[in-house]
């Protein structure tokens, strides 16, 4: 095996940052306090576990943007890819609103310490209401190595998360 990552928290203001509107401090501080770093379940598996850091409500045709209250050091070359947890998808079809999370290394680096966020749909058509509960796995992240071609010269970086890398490009 190869080490090319290291999961840690963000700090307790970025994590309050992003979801202030729907908790007060007391209860944030206290669910940071909770949240442990994504792990594997088994030696063979490929993907590191998120789990949800309170409980979760998402009815049909409802999206919702989970802050982790975790962030990714992540080597050069190398992506962390960010998807539901295979039942979520097999038995109710929940997806990631932007169908799979793209982590990119420089994420680390944003003025919101890299926060990674996770945003999870239940599409229209499906027939139930999904609960998670708090310390449940929603998402599982997978690093995978990529490659740039010959003639690459980037060299803007990032500072933001959702659609940063557009704005950073121009």
């Amino acid at each position: 095996m190869k080490y090319v990552a290291q999961f840690s928290k963000v700090s307790f203001e970025e994590f309050y940052k992003a979801v202030k509107d729907a908790i007060n401090e007391p209860t944030a501080y206290s669910i940071w306090g909770t949240i442990p770093l994504p792990v594997r379940a088994t030696s063979g598996s490929a993907g590191y576990d998120f789990v949800a850091p309170f409980d979760i409500t998402l009815r049909p045709g409802q999206e919702i943007k989970i802050p982790t209250g975790i962030r990714a050091r992540i080597d050069e070359s190398w992506v962390l890819k960010c998807y539901p947890r295979s039942g979520l998808g097999f038995k109710y079809r929940v997806s990631l609103a932007n169908t799979v999370g793209i982590i990119d290394s420089d994420y680390y680096y944003s003025d919101n310490e890299g926060h990674i966020m996770i945003k999870l749909y239940n599409p229209i058509d499906g027939k139930q209401t999904i609960f998670i509960k708090k310390g449940e796995g929603f998402a599982q992240g997978i690093f995978s190595q990529y490659g740039i071609t010959v003639d690459d010269h980037a060299v803007a970086r990032r500072n933001g998360g959702f659609g940063s890398t557009s704005k950073s490009a121009k």
